[in-house]
């Protein structure tokens, strides 16, 4: 059973923490900040390949901290991704950050993971978020590739317009949910 429960965060107004800065790490940061650029981390890591190093010079939310992890590097922070090569040490980054009620990701190691990064398709205002529980990160990847080829690229003018179109109708939330129920419901009719 899936059990998760999928949320937006808008994590350009959280303080994420990253420990690790090689192949997983670059991976992570480099997924986070393609869903939100202006996303705020602190990367923590005894050794920063020179990607995140470009990275961290062209985006002014980037910290880089050159040092092992320490567990006072999880103050002030909302959320927490392990991503080190050392998985005791990704061990008690979860129990530390578990300990401050954070919410923490240690990578490839679901039973560590309070969320995960799934596969994400954005066009405009419109995105969608895939999990597989954690079972199959690259069926997340396809099922996100089959999307983006699927949904029309002029959907974000369609969300646009009913935004608009929301803001003229006058009466209570029921009413305009039955409104904008009836407006949409094309979307999903078969012929």
């Amino acid at each position: 059973m899936n059990e998760l429960y999928p949320i937006f965060l808008k994590v350009h107004q959280l303080e994420t923490l990253l420990v690790g800065a090689g192949f997983v790490g670059l991976e992570k940061l480099t997924f986070l900040l393609k869903s939100s650029p202006q996303a705020r981390v602190t990367v923590v890591s005894i050794e920063i390949s020179d990607e995140i190093r470009d990275i961290a010079a062209n985006n002014d939310n980037i910290q880089l901290v050159q040092a092992a992890y320490h567990p006072s590097y999880l103050e002030n922070k909302h959320m927490v991704i392990a991503a080190t090569d050392d998985k005791a040490v990704n061990k008690t980054i979860y129990h530390d950050a578990k300990s401050r009620y954070l919410l923490v990701n240690v990578a490839d190691t679901p039973e560590y993971c309070d969320f995960y990064l799934g596969g994400i398709v954005t066009k405009g205002n419109v995105k969608i978020a895939i999990s597989t529980n954690g079972k199959s990160p690259t069926t997340a990847k396809r099922l996100r590739q089959l999307l983006e080829e699927t949904i029309p690229e002029d959907i974000n003018e369609m969300v646009e317009n009913i935004n608009r179109y929301r803001d003229t109708l006058k009466g209570d939330f029921e009413y305009k949910v039955e409104a904008l129920n009836k407006l949409t419901e094309g979307l999903i009719k078969k012929d």
